[in-house]
């Protein structure tokens, strides 16, 4: 069943994992995630995919055959990992992982809430 965004939202969020994943860089839906202040426990993840397309600077830093390769596995913080998920609510919500790195300090990436759902 397609879905359609509500409404953009575009902030951060603070996964919940039971169980945390075993490459950080390459998570799987979380249980569920904290937002302004409020807890969300997801029931459902529906659709999942992830997108290593390399965007601005990085677009143009690799050779053509390198940049094919890395298109398909990825490549050292590039890349989101998507979820469509369903909370206890029945809110649906489309939510990313960013591989990208924060700064030098802190090169895990963050989590966002793109927007929420709802069926066509």
């Amino acid at each position: 069943m397609p879905y359609l965004p509500l409404n953009f939202i575009g902030e951060k969020i603070e996964p919940d994992f039971i169980q945390p994943p075993i490459f950080g860089k390459r998570p799987g839906c979380p249980d569920g995630f904290s937002w302004r202040g409020e807890n969300y426990r997801i029931v459902k993840s529906f659709e999942q995919w992830v997108d290593f397309t390399r965007c601005g600077r990085r677009a143009r830093n690799m050779s053509t055959e390198h940049a094919e390769v890395a298109s398909r596995r990825g490549s050292w913080g590039v890349g989101r990992y998507h979820f469509h998920v369903c909370v206890e609510s029945g809110r649906i919500f489309h939510i990313y992982y960013d591989r990208a790195p924060k700064d030098i300090d802190d090169c895990m990436g963050e989590w966002f809430l793109v927007s929420e759902l709802v069926s066509e």
